[in-house]
């Protein structure tokens, strides 16, 4: 089993990608695989509305001058995804926006390749707006059929400066626990599986 996980912020070493790890670190001491990849910064292309990922059935996005369609192929490949995001003026930044509206748009149109996988987000916050952030980061897992797991509390964490939210003691215990979690469900999921049990 494998889970990849995306830090949808420009700082590589920022708040998002601390809680992005603390997940990935407590998914990799239950035994599941992970990768981390550094979204934000890749200058990921919106949505275009083409549909001609309706038309080719190819698994791929039309845009090609990005690394979406790269991403896209891990998250078809894998078993869980996280999706971690800062919050911008209230909101999803641009990027994870990208990611999420043309890798779910992509895998609704060939059949559902997300379906029956695993799928969460974090976010980071100085103060406000995080919970719809999270909303928009569950709105495209919950469409495309995915399990979602919960946790202690929201799955957020606060700091602005680099790395100040590892002085939120509360967020790093709900991201082991959503770890934990993902984890746990991930294993019953593959022992539904290896039992022939229906899971949708």
């Amino acid at each position: 089993m494998n889970v990849v996980g995306f830090n949808g912020s420009p700082r590589e070493n920022g708040n998002t990608a601390r809680l992005v790890r603390t997940v990935l670190d407590t998914l990799e001491a239950n035994g599941i695989t992970t990768e981390y990849i550094q979204l934000g910064g890749q200058n990921i292309h919106g949505c275009i509305a083409c549909m001609q990922c309706r038309e080719n059935q190819d698994k791929q996005c039309s845009i090609k001058n990005d690394k979406c369609n790269e991403y896209l192929a891990k998250m078809i490949q894998a078993d869980g995804i996280v999706v971690g995001a800062p919050t911008y003026f209230a909101d999803l930044n641009a990027e994870t926006k990208a990611l999420l509206d043309r890798a779910s748009f992509v895998a609704l149109q060939n059949g559902g390749l997300f379906r029956g996988k695993v799928g969460t987000g974090v976010v980071a916050a100085r103060r406000g707006g995080a919970v719809r952030v999270m909303d928009s980061i569950l709105k495209p897992f919950q469409m495309s059929e995915m399990f979602m797991p919960g946790s202690t509390y929201w799955n957020i964490g606060y700091g602005l400066d680099p790395d100040e939210v590892s002085e939120d003691a509360e967020a790093l215990k709900n991201m082991r626990n959503l770890g934990g979690q993902m984890a746990y469900l991930l294993k019953a999921l593959q022992l539904a599986r290896d039992n022939n049990i229906q899971v949708r």
